[in-house]
């Protein structure tokens, strides 16, 4: 048995819920075509990289979520892991949700929130606390968004959680040396997990920050299966095999 997942490295703007959900719907229909199974986006694709305080007006998170029904109601024949903010009364998550023929599947909330240099989303995030694990053809998927990995703890509790293979959404920006300092601390969560790794980044800018993409695939042994470019948009297709 063996599932086939599409990495979507998109260049997402902040607050162009419509042109962003219009790009993760041409990126899901051209890997259908192909013969995706999941289309895995970057983290927050459908708001853009870093929101900050807009996540603070309801109508910002109010819009994100009617483009986020929208988009579920147009994805046919794939499903499709989408980066979005969540609202849950007086709470806000960093979210993945899985949708796929017009529902909600599943949803993932991030757990390690990242409170220095460029980031600061304590400010505006509450921490999620479980496992996520999809089952997509025979194939256990845990997931997890961006600082989860940097430090051990969430891939863990996906893997207690039955997962086989660790799907990530990151919006991880650019510095000198950056691509090496992914696949090596991606190679860390892999020692102690023994999961493959499918690692989608978010390309373009945003303010003073540069998204680099650089997508990659580790497998269970941290050998690098496929390695997407840096500084444009792209989709690769990967095979996993039960």
């Amino acid at each position: 048995m063996s599932l086939t997942i599409a990495i979507a490295q998109i260049n997402a703007t902040v607050g162009d819920f419509a042109g962003n959900s219009a790009r993760i719907l041409d990126f899901a229909e051209r890997a259908r075509d192909q013969g995706a199974d999941l289309l895995l986006t970057p983290e927050l694709a459908l708001c853009g990289y870093p929101p900050e305080d807009l996540l603070l007006r309801e109508d910002f998170c109010a819009a994100c979520e009617a483009e986020l029904d929208a988009l579920t109601a147009r994805v046919k024949g794939i499903a499709v892991l989408v980066g979005h903010p969540e609202r849950r009364g007086y709470r806000c998550y960093n979210a993945a949700t899985l949708i796929g023929d017009g529902v909600r599947l599943a949803t993932y909330y991030k757990q390690r929130l990242p409170s220095y240099e460029v980031f600061d989303e304590e400010r505006y995030f509450d921490s999620g606390e479980k496992a996520c694990v999809l089952s997509l053809k025979g194939v256990r998927c845990g997931v997890n968004i961006c600082a989860d990995v940097w430090e051990a703890g969430a891939a863990d509790l996906a893997r207690a959680a039955g997962a086989e293979i660790l799907l990530v959404l990151n919006a991880s920006p650019y510095h000198i040396g950056k691509r090496e300092r992914r696949t090596a601390v991606i190679r860390q969560r892999i020692a102690s997990t023994r999961l493959p790794v499918i690692y989608a980044n978010l390309a373009g800018g945003q303010d003073e920050l540069v998204f680099d993409g650089g997508s990659f695939v580790l497998d269970s042994h941290g050998t690098l299966c496929c390695q997407l470019p840096q500084f444009e948009e792209a989709l690769a297709l990967v095979e996993v095999v039960d």
